[in-house]
């Protein structure tokens, strides 16, 4: 009946020879009070509006779902990427999105990033920028230090900047991204990527201070050391050579390291035998032109003494400690075997663990109530949850959430956003030991918080950090183990937080249908369905489309019908068909559910309808003072 009066469909259009003009009506109806004139029946000669049986008002399309933002009623919005996107990228364009947002919603509705899970991973890829320079600096710093020659550290300054544009490029055909892992191996490669080039530079250099010229030199010491460059490079390459067979979670996560260390490896190799020799014939002086420079820079012959003396000291050191050394080889040979036994030993003893536990920021977690809870029930815990997380000095902010379009009434979620590092002084995992016994006083739902992580293991979400799932064949081992593995798991040492998602002690009310009276009245199971799920399921019964988004015309009993299994006396059903036998005409069918919503499908002149006997209930709610046993689902 509302689907047919709130309508939008195309009315044609009407045309002359000169003009035309689309048809356009008041067929679709906005507010609640547009709704409450309807004629929905006639009763003995007088129209029934639907005022007259229905409360009819402007509300939310799911009343058994809340949000709280710090305290106050919010709707969260949680966007997640698709598989594949770019995290970065795709929280720009939604920060791009959020004025033209703004724009299209009242004014009176205010609009906030509270949680952006990008600000550690910019922060990390930002800090893994900052170390690459560095390392590529301090690479260059060392280079100088030993050869003591601004020619020849120009050469190792090219060359590993080179080689990593170069890994850039092999990236880019991969399909790769500058990430953490990606920026990681880029960091290590600059200590990698410079040893070909030493290598060559110091051999090129034997030549040129035994007098040969420098183009006869760059060749002749690139040819000596060609073999050596490519058998350190290769095994180097075959060191991660595992790596990228790897398997499973772990392989996934480490080819792309592996691929870019790798292929900076071989592209520094590339360029130690081509770019390197050429810069040492050009830019590197035979012996003769460099004394000549060094008695111009009297300066440098200083710096260049002063550094000699400081080799030649810890050649010296390193040459008397290798003697005594070698002068007690059973000293060395016991050292040796303790050193092994003592990395076996710290190996043993030292904590292990997948991944270390990360510190960005964040804290989420899950509320979960009794099996039985209402929404009500959850919908207060939720804002004592919420008032209580507020209130510790670390936080920043929290969401809050509970119900939803999932059904499940007695859980909610939890996002917490902390302050800065620098002003909370303290971990997460600290912030949630101080939080634990907090939540644990709240009644009428258990908090479970977890430190927030950038890289997540597994399919499930979960109220803990670590998972274990167990299955079967059947569903009554399941129900039998289930309990037992949970308290056991919770006499262990080292565990906090032990809960289980399985749901199967919840209440339920069991109608049997009396399908033989209602197969002769011309009344269907399905109809029978229906007519509960009318009354009970918040059913969306019409659309309202505008020019920015479509909204739902809702349809329920009033509340005070659905709090108690009385409220199923209250509901009839009117049959589809009725049978062409003579008898007296149906009346009111009840079944269990309230009058208020039954009648709005009843047409114009239809007969009045015939009462069935009430189906039977099996109620969980407590009767005369006893709790009944809740019936398991089949």
């Amino acid at each position: 009946m509302l689907s047919q009066q709130n309508a939008n469909i195309p009315k044609g259009q009407l045309s002359d020879e000169r003009t035309t003009a689309d048809i356009l009506a008041n067929d679709q109806l906005f507010k609640a009070k547009d709704y409450e004139p309807l004629i929905v029946a006639y009763r003995n000669g007088a129209p029934v509006r639907l005022s007259d049986i229905a409360s009819v008002r402007d509300s939310v399309e799911n009343i058994r779902a809340a949000g709280y933002l710090n305290g106050k009623a919010a709707i969260p919005l949680v966007i997640f990427r698709q598989p594949g996107a770019n995290i970065i990228q795709t929280v720009d364009r939604v920060k791009a999105a959020l004025p033209s947002l703004k724009a299209s919603v009242p004014a009176a509705i205010n609009m906030q990033i509270v949680l952006d899970r990008t600000q550690t991973i910019r922060a990390s890829v930002r800090e893994v920028e900052r170390t690459l320079v560095i390392a590529i600096l301090l690479v260059v710093l060392v280079v100088f230090l030993f050869l003591r020659n601004g020619r020849a550290t120009l050469i190792p300054a090219v060359v590993v900047p080179t080689s990593l544009i170069g890994t850039f490029g092999v990236m880019y055909l991969f399909g790769y991204s500058l990430d953490n892992l990606s920026l990681m191996a880029l960091t290590i490669s600059t200590g990698f990527v410079v040893d070909d080039a030493i290598v060559v530079i110091e051999n090129v250099s034997r030549h040129l201070e035994q007098g040969v010229r420098p183009i006869q030199a760059a060749l002749k010491g690139a040819r000596e050391v060609g073999f050596t460059v490519l058998s350190i490079s290769i095994s180097l390459v075959a060191v991660f050579t595992p790596i990228l067979l790897m398997g499973g979670i772990v392989g996934r996560l480490f080819r792309e390291f592996a691929v870019v260390l790798s292929t900076a490896i071989l592209v520094s190799l590339v360029i130690s035998l081509t770019t390197t020799p050429m810069m040492c014939a050009r830019l590197l002086q035979s012996a003769s032109a460099k004394a000549k420079a060094d008695k111009q820079s009297k300066k440098r012959c200083r710096f260049a003494d002063v550094s000699e003396n400081v080799f030649a000291w810890i050649s010296e050191r390193y040459k008397r400690s290798l003697q005594i050394v070698l002068r007690h080889p059973a000293i060395t040979l016991g050292v040796l075997i303790a050193t092994i036994a003592a990395t076996g030993f710290l190996f043993v003893i030292v904590p292990k663990g997948f991944f270390p536990e990360q510190d960005n920021g964040t804290v989420f977690g899950g509320m979960q109530g009794s099996q039985d809870a209402s929404f009500q029930a959850m919908q207060g815990a939720a804002v004592r949850v919420n008032d209580t997380i507020k209130s510790d000095p670390a936080v920043a902010a929290v969401i809050a959430f509970v119900g939803g379009t999932n059904g499940a009434t007695n859980s909610g979620f939890v996002y917490t956003a902390l302050k800065p590092l620098d002003e909370r002084k303290i971990s997460s995992s600290e912030v949630i030991n101080r939080l634990r016994p907090k939540l644990a006083a709240i009644p009428g739902a258990m908090t479970f918080l977890q430190a927030g992580q950038d890289l997540r293991i597994g399919g499930r979400q979960s109220n803990a950090q670590y998972q274990y799932t167990i299955q079967s064949e059947n569903l009554q081992d399941l129900v039998k183990s289930g309990p037992i593995v949970l308290a056991e798991m919770r006499k262990l040492h080292g565990f906090t937080d032990v809960n289980s998602d399985q749901q199967n002690a919840g209440l339920q009310a069991s109608l049997t249908y009396d399908r033989q009276t209602a197969g002769r009245l011309g009344i269907s199971a399905q109809l029978i369905d229906d007519t509960l799920y009318d009354a009970f399921g918040q059913r969306q019964v019409s659309t309202m489309f505008t020019s920015l988004n479509q909204y739902y015309v809702v349809m329920e009993v009033d509340p005070q019908f659905w709090q108690s299994p009385t409220g199923l006396d209250e509901i009839y059903i009117r049959p589809n068909t009725i049978s062409s036998t003579a008898g007296p005409s149906p009346s009111p069918t009840p079944t269990g559910g309230a009058a208020s919503s039954s009648s709005i499908s009843a047409a114009q002149s239809a007969p009045a309808p015939t009462p069935i006997p009430a189906p039977s209930v099996a109620s969980p709610f407590p009767t005369d003072g006893q709790i009944a046993a809740p019936t398991p689902p089949e």
